[in-house]
């Protein structure tokens, strides 16, 4: 009995301030103050057990230099809120042998992990939008477009078209040899042949990020304020609705030794941790 009265009392604190919970998969751990610059994307980081931010601070799609990455505690607390400069509307984050690579509206720059310095930007030709990036263990980067449906493959400094005519293509996340892509209201993966398979559907349209689980399920955040837990066999439901609070649920990091997702809020400017469980 008192096991489900204080799963009660969990659940009624909870969504006044998080909207639609399904019971008993999302905790709440922290909320940040509003001290960041419409941050787009977050990032875990295991090693450091830090959390990479990605501030846009203006218009999505300007170059205007005034983008910044922050460094945030595990505990939600600030370490660095300024660590790396020199971007203009930063978005997707991944990490490969002690670089971080950024989505950049039409290049990828390359952070020294250590320092937050930029080491290099790859101009990717003919990039209007660029949004997700993720990496594959052989270094290969995978960077998407949203505005010209593409996924480009950048391999040392030499950019190629990896797919094209995915329309509204964001989230990109590598697993194994495999490629999954979020598409508007469609979860697709692709071998490493290409061939694409149809995960899941009937998402919101605004879908964002991508991370897998321990149980290799998969976790799509929509910007319009949804997250949807997808089960590997396509199955799905939602872990939380903010639209009517107008928090939008952007670009997810994951601690998937902890199973804590890392909520990015856009306009409200915070960063918000849950705890997943089933």
């Amino acid at each position: 009995m008192k096991k489900l009265f204080t799963a009660i009392i969990l659940y009624i604190a909870v969504v006044p301030v998080t909207g639609k919970i399904a019971a008993q998969q999302l905790e709440k751990l922290w909320e940040t103050d509003s001290t960041f610059k419409v941050p787009e994307s977050t990032l875990y980081y295991p090693a450091e057990n830090v959390i990479f931010v990605s501030n846009i601070d203006g218009q999505p799609g300007e170059k205007d230099l005034k983008g910044s990455i922050s460094k945030l505690g595990a505990d939600g607390k600030t370490i660095q809120e300024v660590w790396a400069t020199n971007l203009s509307a930063p978005k997707g984050m991944a990490i490969h042998q002690n670089k971080l690579f950024v989505a950049d509206i039409d290049e990828v720059v390359v952070l020294d992990l250590g320092s937050g310095k930029v080491m290099q930007g790859i101009p990717v030709p003919g990039a209007v939008f660029l949004n997700d990036v993720t990496v594959h263990s052989d270094g290969t980067v995978y960077v998407s477009d949203s505005r010209t449906g593409k996924v480009h493959q950048i391999k040392g400094t030499t950019v190629t078209t990896y797919m094209e005519n995915k329309n509204g293509v964001n989230g990109l996340l590598v697993s194994g040899d495999d490629l999954y892509l979020a598409v508007k209201d469609t979860l697709w993966k692709a071998d490493k042949n290409k061939n694409l398979t149809r995960i899941a559907d009937g998402i919101d349209a605004s879908s964002d990020g991508i991370i897998e689980t321990s149980d290799k399920d998969l976790i799509v955040s929509c910007w319009s304020g949804i997250i949807y837990y997808i089960n590997k066999d396509g199955s799905k439901k939602v872990l939380i609705d903010t639209r009517k609070e107008k928090s939008n649920t952007a670009d997810i990091g994951f601690d998937v030794a902890n199973n804590i997702l890392y909520v990015p809020t856009f306009f409200k400017n915070k960063v918000v941790a849950y705890k997943v469980s089933k």
